[in-house]
């Protein structure tokens, strides 16, 4: 808000156009670059650590950044809202957005380099058996009978060739596998160097026999739920490994922990669950060669990810206010 003079003795009052932040991960000069461009473009913006901090300012927000549809839904006179998160199925829940015209964008993009990264990483340890090494260490023991398996001669298949699927091919490529196949709704092949074949979700059994390695970086929507299934994880070969790092709905977890309990997988990693937190009580925890992580591979933890938030939200900001399309806007048919 700012006043004006207006005559001898009388003043009026002008209200800046509010973006509301909400974004713990943001350093002193990514907050500046915000401010310098909201300013540029008549708004004024307000930073915050937690979405309990931002509800009253966010009431008459014309835009917010940050992620949770408590978030979304505090704001009443919202216009536009950009999530921090790539995944949107939590905005998209019955009742979350009631104006049709709102514009909801996601933060697609940002996170593919620690998701394809954190995916690698979790692949290698399966492959090199490193959770029964940390038991050998722990107790102090040196013991070399655990053998390997490699990703070089390996046939991988990535269910999801967006950003994430993308950028965990480009680093695949370098362990030299056999063949990179990947999964998607429309069958079109994003980028040959990285897949040497591309299935629609439907061909999904056909491949699935010839897949050593499968990667899961799919969205949650309803028609991913459950894709990888009981039935479909016994057309997997017995020495298969299975990575989820999209979202957790996307693979029916005790079906999972069936198959690996009973020896029917090589082994499974997990970034991302049906339900979060995971509750202690879960067969999962107890589950014969799983490796957990708690939803870590996406969050802010890279400078590069927070980087390359405030980089696209900062594009968006200028479409936005010169009127052209959002780039990152969301198709609420599709689910992302």
């Amino acid at each position: 808000m700012i006043s004006v003079e207006a005559g001898k003795n009388k003043e009026y009052t002008i209200m800046k156009k509010k973006i509301v932040v909400v974004m713990r991960a943001l350093l002193p000069h990514h907050r500046e670059m915000i401010r310098e461009a909201a300013e540029k473009y008549g708004y004024t913006v307000m930073f915050f650590n937690e979405n309990v901090e931002a509800y009253d300012e966010a009431e008459d927000a014309e835009i917010l950044v940050g992620v949770g549809a408590d978030l979304l839904k505090a704001g009443k006179e919202l216009k536009w809202f950009h999530s921090q998160s790539a995944g949107v199925d939590s905005y998209l829940a019955p009742g979350v957005i009631t104006d049709e015209k709102l514009l909801l964008t996601n933060n697609s993009g940002a996170y593919g380099v620690t998701l394809a990264e954190h995916t690698i990483m979790l692949t290698l340890e399966l492959l090199r058996r490193q959770m029964v090494f940390n038991r050998i260490v722990a107790e102090r023991k040196w013991d070399k009978s655990p053998t390997f398996r490699s990703i070089l001669g390996s046939r991988v298949t990535i269910m999801g060739t967006g950003d994430i699927g993308c950028e965990i091919a480009k680093r695949l490529k370098g362990f030299a596998p056999a063949s990179v196949a990947g999964v998607n709704r429309r069958g079109k092949n994003p980028d040959r160097t990285l897949f040497d074949r591309i299935f629609i979700q439907e061909e999904l059994d056909s491949i699935l026999p010839e897949t050593d390695i499968l990667l899961m970086a799919l969205p949650g929507t309803d028609k991913t739920q459950h894709m990888i299934d009981a039935r479909r994880i016994a057309l997997l070969p017995q020495h298969a490994v299975i990575v989820n790092v999209g979202r957790g709905n996307a693979i029916d977890q005790y079906a999972l922990v069936d198959a690996l309990n009973a020896g029917r997988l090589y082994g499974a990693a997990l970034d991302v669950f049906e339900k979060e937190p995971l509750d202690p009580a879960d067969p999962l925890w107890e589950t014969e060669n799983l490796l957990i992580t708690p939803h870590v591979a996406g969050n802010m933890t890279l400078g590069y990810t927070v980087d390359k938030t405030v980089e696209l939200f900062l594009k968006e900001l200028e479409n936005y206010a010169d009127g052209r399309p959002l780039k990152r806007l969301v198709d609420r048919s599709a689910g992302y």
